[in-house]
């Protein structure tokens, strides 16, 4: 007879499969220092007029209706101080925008990104893990440490699945400084792990540390 029965036998294998993939992904990220963050597109950076104020560029108003879609305010900032820091900036994405597509929107407002990943990325990379029922994103099969997105579906997937998610509102005037925090927690969390490999940037005069975001609000 079976030591379990079929539907518990089928969780337990699908458990160790979840452990064992996380195991090694943590290993790989233990050996790399440079810390990885991602962001959502639609209502994180991709944000409608009524939503939030946008990005001003030089290139006339029709090369953007033709290219792009308008850049949540504060990007470009945010995302030079996250340079300044030694990050890697990526987009992760469950729409199926093109890599091209996305790179060329985010260079028209003088920004570069390291990676992308769409949806049919995102599908290749659990099917070649082995997956079936799988959450809406999996930063860390590339190995991304933090991910930004509007969505408290994903929070909900990372805190099951063990990723970071910071969440943030598309009217959120002060969404940029929550991600700044955000990376300064994992960066703090990194430092404590690898200690003799890793550096934390030191903060800001005056700037508070702060609980992690990814555990709620």
């Amino acid at each position: 007879m079976s030591r379990y029965p079929m539907p518990d036998k089928c969780r337990v294998s699908s458990s160790r499969v979840w452990q064992s993939i996380k195991d090694s992904l943590a290993m790989h990220a233990f050996r790399r220092q440079r810390i990885r963050i991602s962001f959502d597109i639609d209502d994180t950076l991709a944000c409608q007029l009524h939503h939030c104020a946008v990005e001003q560029s030089r290139l006339p108003a029709c090369v953007h209706r033709w290219l792009g879609e308008p850049l949540r305010t504060g990007t470009r900032a945010l995302t030079r101080e996250l340079r300044r820091q030694g990050c890697s900036i990526w987009v992760y994405t469950s729409s199926g925008r093109t890599p091209s597509y996305i790179r060329r929107w985010l260079l028209l407002y003088g920004i570069h990104v390291d990676g992308v990943v769409n949806s049919v990325r995102h599908s290749h990379a659990l099917t070649a893990h082995g997956l079936s029922n799988s959450p809406s994103k999996f930063p860390p099969a590339f190995d991304i440490d933090l991910h930004v997105d509007d969505s408290e579906g994903v929070h909900i997937e990372g805190c099951d699945h063990g990723f970071r998610v910071v969440v943030v509102r598309p009217d959120d005037e002060n969404w940029a400084q929550k991600v700044l925090n955000a990376v300064a927690e994992v960066q703090a969390q990194l430092a404590r792990q690898q200690p003799y490999r890793y550096k934390a940037p030191e903060r800001e005069r005056g700037t508070a540390a702060q609980a992690p975001l990814w555990m709620g609000r």
